[in-house]
């Protein structure tokens, strides 16, 4: 009975996920385990700039592919099969109606044309992106990018596809909350304060 539990919560409450690449340093390290919030955008809630988000990437990040059988995604939810790659850990920088844009006069992205202090969380000695662009998110849909930003492979790499890099809001699983494992990074994972300043600024992102 224990075990039903604990797969029910894992399915659809809490899903553990182990980061698999350095897209994501430094916030995320490759290896380390995370607690995902599949209750995050439920009940009225949506997907905030900022926000570190796993996903699915079928139909954006990856092409459509044959359906996984029901018994292989209830696993794969439970966090007991390691899955096909299709999963995704990236940061939300657009949502739906947001115009960002690499890079301004000074370097950095605008995200309806204020600045965004990346320093918190962008990879030490990146910048914040080798790739132009301006693009305006559509409703429904998030721009998401690495913290690492040379060495994620994120919407940029796919501005020239038919979905265009951007992901569906219906594709999150879940907001990554915490880092549970190793025990030396457990640490939650709360939003950059440097999203304040869009607050208002267009598309449906606020602080929560």
């Amino acid at each position: 009975m224990c075990l039903l539990v604990l797969l029910m919560v894992n399915a659809f409450v809490a899903r553990p996920f182990a980061v698999p690449s350095r897209s994501m340093e430094g916030a995320l390290q490759p290896g380390d385990r995370l607690v995902v919030n599949q209750l995050a955008y439920s009940f009225g809630g949506s997907v905030e700039r900022g926000d570190v988000v796993v996903f699915d990437g079928k139909g954006s990040f990856l092409p459509y592919a044959a359906e996984t059988p029901a018994v292989r995604r209830f696993l794969s939810a439970a966090g007991l099969n390691p899955g096909d790659g299709s999963v995704y850990v990236k940061r939300v920088i657009g949502v739906g109606g947001d115009r960002v844009t690499c890079c301004g006069v000074d370097g950095r992205l605008t995200v309806n044309g204020v600045p965004l202090d990346e320093s918190a969380y962008l990879y030490a000695g990146d910048v914040p992106s080798a790739v132009p662009f301006d693009v305006v998110v559509p409703a429904g849909k998030l721009w998401l990018m690495g913290d690492h930003r040379s060495a994620s492979r994120d919407s940029r790499d796919h501005l020239g596809e038919p979905g265009g890099g951007f992901v569906p809001e219906s594709k999150v699983i879940g907001r990554a909350d915490w880092i549970v494992f190793p025990v030396g990074r457990w640490s939650s994972l709360d939003r950059p304060a440097s999203f304040a300043p869009l607050e208002g600024t267009g598309g449906h992102g606020g602080q929560r």
